[in-house]
């Protein structure tokens, strides 16, 4: 490793292997989840009674989770590929302390903090072109609502085509153009927009060129005002689309009168090995989300875009998308942090470089199992693909996990592992987890 590359990865220097102290779940955690399970709304398919299963989080540091029970983990998940930067990075936690001393929440955008406007200065550089313009919201799925409204004012078509198996978040706008699961949008069919065609997300050459017929065929509609397109999918099982088709899928909107817009809550900012998965592809998208790891771990997202298109929003009668915390300082100081430490420290470039060399680790170690079916992915979100087994991605996270390693899945029945661990996380203890997910795999079966 270089002198440079050492220096990114100097706070991570804590991170530690697992220390299973108690099989998990332990005594404490089944405590507490029999708790939640008295207060919280029931989510998720209808299951048999039992035992509690999984952790009750307790603490984090760098590339470790403590639970309850005193057990160590290694996060291999990263809140959902959220944490960027790790649990309670130095860099965030000075900034977010000073923070707090100073302001806690301003007026939206009648009277904005300066932490906002520093932010979205900082953040619609990201966009390739010049004099981008951005809107600030609080969760990815608000993002995509908000770039979606977007198109709707911009070209005056309320139809989306969007692609099956991608995830674009729960509120009714995302919903709508939710493919990978129609369990997620069903019970709530008829409140949602109905001018939504789905198409499929290729994974090949050959699937590349009938995705793109089906495109050209549902935009000849005409009523079709937004492309909404994850450069690469996540909690569809980590599909990475051909070399090109992102470009041809831009030109198709352009012909269309459509806007593209590329949903890069879980790709951007690294994470996918770029700041942006799509710039990185060739393709300026008319509009970009972003999320997830934006805020260093707390609540924050934007649009981003083409100054033209985000002008729409000026109308003679007032229109807006805003939210009471939309853009609130706490948030907006940790996403500033979080972006000048990927930056300083060249993590989306250290993700291309290490998780290339990670997934190749897997590969070889993986060669001989039948139960794998690919290893896929880019930069830090890698996807273990275990073939058309119903929840076996499920089985193999409750096996990583009391090995101490947390990972989640992916894909529509959850046959996909995924592993997004932070950017800056220790490369001995990231690749000590290869020979335990091969051995984890191998008791699946």
């Amino acid at each position: 490793m270089s002198s440079e590359s050492d220096a990114a990865v100097a706070d991570s220097a804590r991170d530690l292997p697992p220390q299973i102290k108690v099989l998990p779940p332990g005594p404490s955690s089944r405590t507490w989840l029999v708790r939640h399970a008295h207060v919280a709304a029931p989510m998720g398919p209808l299951l048999p009674p039992g035992p509690p299963s999984g952790i009750v989080y307790a603490t984090g540091r760098g590339s470790n989770v403590t639970d309850v029970d005193g057990n160590r983990y290694v996060d291999l998940a990263g809140g959902f590929g959220a944490l960027l930067l790790g649990h309670l990075h130095p860099a965030v936690q000075r900034v977010v302390a000073l923070q707090a001393e100073r302001l806690l929440q301003a007026l939206g955008d009648l009277y904005p903090a300066d932490a906002k406007i520093a932010l979205l200065e900082r953040v619609t550089r990201l966009y390739p072109e010049p004099n981008a313009k951005g809107i600030l919201a609080q969760s990815g799925s608000d993002a995509v609502s908000a770039a979606l409204k977007t198109a709707k004012l911009a070209t005056g078509k309320p139809g989306v085509l969007a692609f099956n198996a991608a995830y674009h978040g729960l509120g009714y706008g995302p919903l709508a153009a939710c493919g990978l699961r129609e369990s997620y949008r069903a019970p709530f069919a008829e409140q949602l927009n109905r001018r939504v065609a789905f198409v499929d997300y290729p994974a090949r050459a050959d699937e590349a060129a009938a995705s793109l017929a089906t495109c050209r065929a549902e935009l000849a509609r005409g009523d079709i005002g937004a492309i909404l397109i994850e450069p690469l999918l996540g909690r569809g099982g980590v599909l990475a689309p051909p070399d090109g088709f992102l470009r041809e899928l831009r030109e198709l909107a352009r012909e269309a009168g459509a806007l593209l817009i590329a949903d890069e809550i879980w790709t951007g900012l690294g994470r996918a090995g770029h700041w942006l998965s799509s710039v990185a592809a060739g393709v300026c998208p008319d509009l970009i989300c972003l999320g997830k790891g934006l805020g260093g771990g707390l609540p924050i997202s934007a649009v981003i875009g083409a100054a033209d298109v985000m002008h729409s929003w000026r109308q003679e009668a007032e229109v807006v998308h805003t939210a009471t915390f939309a853009g609130a300082p706490l948030a907006a100081s940790a996403a500033i942090a979080t972006l000048d430490v990927l930056r300083k420290e060249k993590l989306p470039e250290r993700a291309h470089r290490l998780g290339a060399r990670y997934a190749a680790e897997l590969r070889l170690a993986l060669n001989d199992l039948s139960q794998v079916r690919e290893v896929r992915g880019c930069g830090f979100m890698l996807g273990i693909d275990l073939g058309k087994r119903p929840g076996v991605a499920s089985q193999l996270m409750r096996g990583l996990l009391q090995a101490g390693y947390i990972s989640s899945t992916g894909g529509g029945q959850r046959e996909v592992l995924v592993l997004t661990p932070p950017l800056n996380i220790d490369e001995g203890v990231l690749l000590a987890s290869v020979p335990v997910i091969a051995e984890q795999i191998a008791k699946v079966g």
